[in-house]
């Protein structure tokens, strides 16, 4: 009953964007700006041993960009508080986690599509995979994972945050330094002490570092941090992804319950 209701829920969010397709356009317009940007401009500025900076760069994109996409959950749960839709919901004889679990689901579906978008540019600007199709796919799907496990993470602020305007200020001074704080778009050797030790802690340097592993975009000449999280780059990142399921799921559906119960 959950699953089939989760699943008409992430329909009818999917068959929004179908009628508002200018929410796909600029979902996808954004993550190829930054490639085009950081490929073309810091990519003829900044040299790395043995390997080009736009193969270095593109996994950081797709970390950054499915860490992005995640807050489409929180966006879209605070858009239906604000107009009343949850409300409706309440009414009608569903599961109550069916609006999470459908919200965070057809989130996954929009990465997805980004995802597919930036690989294209990416391969149009130099970007290789150079390892096998399953370990590619591995690939695709850690990142995947990890934006579901962000999504619940967006679904807690938008419950608790509940006005659109106030949850984009709020996830972007969050996330932007979040995704920026890494080795997205520079090796975290490049940073000075203290942000170097987060950098390196940071889950989105993890998933990046996994996702550069998976595909190939790594040299022998470019040294890995001695970080744990970084030696052991998939292992972390399914183990923060696990880490953000167990704690911000529970926290969703007690804040989700909180607030229709008002």
């Amino acid at each position: 009953m959950a699953a089939s209701d989760g699943i008409t829920i992430a329909k009818r969010n999917l068959i929004k964007i179908k009628r508002v397709p200018d929410l796909l356009v600029f979902t996808t317009m954004s993550p190829i700006m930054f490639v085009l940007l950081f490929g073309f401009i810091f990519g003829s500025a900044i040299t790395l041993p043995g390997m080009s900076y736009r193969e270095f760069l593109i996994a950081g994109v797709f970390a950054q960009t499915v860490v992005f996409g995640a807050s489409w959950t929180g966006l879209g749960l605070a858009e239906d508080m604000q107009k009343g839709i949850i409300d409706r919901f309440r009414s009608l004889p569903m599961a109550p986690s069916a609006v999470l679990v459908g919200r965070t689901t057809s989130d996954v579906m929009i990465n997805l599509i980004s995802l597919i978008v930036m690989s294209l540019t990416g391969l149009l600007i130099g970007w290789r995979i150079r390892t096998s199709p399953l370990e590619a796919l591995g690939g695709f799907v850690l990142l995947l994972v990890f934006a579901y496990a962000m999504s619940w993470v967006m679904a807690v602020v938008g419950l608790w945050i509940r006005t659109p305007e106030v949850f984009n200020n709020a996830t972007f001074m969050t996330i932007f330094p979040l995704t920026f704080l890494a080795n997205t778009f520079v090796p975290s050797d490049n940073l000075p002490g203290p942000l170097r030790v987060i950098a390196e802690w940071n889950p989105v340097s993890a998933l990046t570092q996994a996702t550069r592993e998976l595909f190939g975009n790594t040299n022998p000449a470019m040294r890995v941090p001695d970080a744990w999280p970084l030696q052991h780059s998939v292992l972390a990142t399914l183990i923060w992804t696990a880490l953000i399921l167990i704690v911000f799921v529970p926290l969703a559906v007690r804040r989700y319950q909180k607030a229709v119960s008002r």
